[in-house]
């Protein structure tokens, strides 16, 4: 029997209505057997970094994120693309994160997962991300790549789910490469 995994989802996006957060609900219902998923906290829990901010103590959304990460077996970020790059909020997630020691994304395999409703699906949030990701020492998954274009035709939004079935068993793919990748680091 394969080791029991449990990934945690990192959602960058505060819109309660978003499509990123309609995917990020759908992983715990389609992972795999052996693979628990399950959501971080919300990153709009988190003040704009400050180094006087950080200087008085970490805030304690984040010193609760640091540790969930660390604690999982991998991580997911599931993000819109804003302004042909990642939201505010996510990079200020991860500009916090990255001042907890030891650091939480240091050698964590991790995935990526962007929903737009234009046709390359957040593929320039991806790149931005994976650029601030090399910083942090993530293990990067590099295949296989999920970028939801056209979004708006993959989705019941009145029901809040993802109904295309081929892009939920491409998401399943996509977890069952990041379980490759953090069983062979184990």
């Amino acid at each position: 029997m394969s080791q029991k995994l449990h990934f945690v989802v990192l959602l960058g996006s505060l819109r309660q209505a978003s499509l990123n957060r309609m995917v990020a609900e759908t992983l715990p219902r389609i992972a795999p057997e052996g693979i628990r998923i399950s959501p971080l906290g919300s990153v709009g829990a988190f003040p704009l970094y400050d180094q006087d901010l950080q200087d008085r103590g970490m805030p304690a959304p984040v010193l609760e994120m640091a540790d969930q990460i660390r604690s999982a077996d991998g991580v997911i970020i599931v993000t819109p693309e804003y302004n042909y790059s990642v939201p505010g909020v996510l990079k200020n997630a991860l500009d916090w994160l990255s001042r907890v020691a030891p650091q939480p994304l240091a050698r964590k395999p991790l995935a990526i997962q962007t929903v737009s409703p234009g046709m390359i699906g957040g593929a320039r949030a991806q790149y931005h991300l994976r650029q601030i990701l090399v910083f942090l020492d993530a293990y990067v998954l590099n295949k296989p790549e999920v970028m939801i274009g056209q979004a708006a035709t993959k989705f019941d939004t009145g029901r809040r789910e993802l109904t295309d079935q081929d892009t939920r068993d491409f998401l399943v793919r996509q977890i069952n490469a990041l379980a490759e990748l953090a069983r062979a680091m184990t």
